[in-house]
């Protein structure tokens, strides 16, 4: 459970105080430069060969080929890609909407084959809330439907998470009283209400103007540093991926392959427009449209 108690690296606005903030991630990479090596623990979350497809009116297109990736206990892992990589398709999978037509995703050692409360997922789209319930009816609604809580216990919970994300005074708004933003941080809230194993986000912030995009990294950014809840996000922003990443799986174009893993501890919301964060995000860019072989059988004809 997450503590309710005040934190000091808090502004009276909810979001981190800046020096803190930094302070608090310079520790996190001197944590994980002395931590034993990742592979030794056993990961959370298990891709395996992973091929995925879809259908489209003239043949069948392989989104992904082949991909292998760990995620363990408490990652912010990223999968950053341009357009048609197949990350979003990747992650689906992994939420259990979509089958792989070949290899295996396992999430604590028990294959993925269905959605599940274990695994939540916030999508880019600001119309994800059903418009006739307020912001706490909305947080409180996946605990009613899926029997995790009784009616209290949800609502208090609701509210919980709801004060997580700095909206208690619109608790009784409805939707269409909120901005974009303020949309994307119920459904947040809302995600993390259910406790998951993984939180997934999809491009969750892709359609925000600059400025809220940067706070609500921020704020992810805080949540996580409250919770460390085990986060998959995937995003076609280098900048973004190296924010708010701890690792980065660089895909690469149709049909996405994992072209490289990176670990970006180095690097938070301090760090944009510094020499070396420039630096990583050209290195990023070119490898990750650099030429590649289109691996066998990417694209078939549809029978």
């Amino acid at each position: 459970m997450i503590s309710t108690a005040p934190r000091s690296d808090f502004s009276i606005t909810g979001l981190p105080d800046p020096r803190a903030w930094a302070s608090a991630r310079r520790e996190e990479a001197r944590a994980h430069a002395h931590a034993p090596v990742a592979a030794e623990a056993t990961p959370l979350l298990r891709i395996r060969g992973v091929t995925l497809e879809y259908r489209t009116p003239e043949r069948v297109v392989r989104a992904t080929h082949r991909i292998d990736l760990d995620i363990h206990q408490g990652d912010r892992f990223v999968l950053l890609g341009p357009s048609g990589c197949g990350k979003s398709t990747l992650l689906k999978a992994a939420a259990g909407f979509l089958r792989p037509v070949e290899g295996e995703i396992t999430l604590g050692g028990v294959p993925v084959r269905e959605p599940g409360p274990d695994r939540i997922v916030v999508f880019q789209e600001f119309d994800q809330l059903p418009p006739w319930k307020t912001v706490a009816q909305n947080v409180a609604f996946p605990l009613r439907a899926a029997r995790a809580l009784g009616r209290r216990e949800a609502a208090e919970r609701a509210r919980h998470y709801i004060d997580k994300v700095g909206l208690t005074p619109f608790a009784d708004s409805y939707p269409h009283q909120l901005s974009g933003g303020m949309k994307q941080r119920v459904a947040i809230a809302r995600a993390l209400a259910m406790q998951p194993k993984v939180l997934m986000m999809d491009e969750p912030f892709a359609a925000l103007d600059a400025l809220t995009r940067r706070r609500m990294q921020e704020e992810l950014l805080a949540l996580w540093d409250e919770a460390r809840f085990t986060l998959l996000f995937v995003t076609h922003s280098i900048e973004e991926a190296l924010v708010v990443g701890n690792r980065v799986a660089l895909l690469s174009p149709h049909p996405g392959r994992v072209r490289a893993e990176i670990n970006s501890h180095a690097f938070d919301l301090t760090s944009i427009g510094s020499r070396d964060f420039q630096g990583a995000v050209q290195r990023l860019h070119d490898r990750l449209f650099e030429a590649a072989p289109e691996p066998e059988g990417s694209a078939r004809a549809s029978a």
